[in-house]
């Protein structure tokens, strides 16, 4: 999906993003290919782990981002980091679905 001679704008750059319920941190490695995540608040609190994630860019500075935990829960990202939004589609381990709208910010 993401070439792989080039890296996204949010190489080497840690986030924040916070839901309705759910904040967690993404902390994007600068090699454009791993980052590491924690969630902060929010009923899975705690988790944390590093993940490979591919990228695509959508339009302007919004992209699509993804991947999968340990645990085999899949997070699918559309973030804004222009306009500071971020949209988050996941399955958990438990096989339950979300959906969740919500600001990013670079920390």
């Amino acid at each position: 999906m993401n070439a792989s001679t080039q890296r996204p704008p949010f190489a080497g750059k840690t986030f924040e993003v916070r839901y309705d319920g759910l904040t967690a941190l993404n902390a994007y490695d600068e090699d454009g290919l791993h980052m590491r995540y924690e969630i902060t608040e929010g009923p899975y609190a705690g988790a944390k782990g590093e993940v490979e994630y591919t990228w695509q860019r959508v339009a302007g500075e919004t992209y699509a981002i993804s991947w999968q935990e340990a645990d085999r829960a899949t997070v699918v990202h559309v973030d804004d980091f222009a306009a500071g939004t971020s949209r988050s589609f996941f399955t958990a381990a438990s096989l339950d679905f979300y959906r969740l709208d919500g600001s990013l910010r670079a920390v």
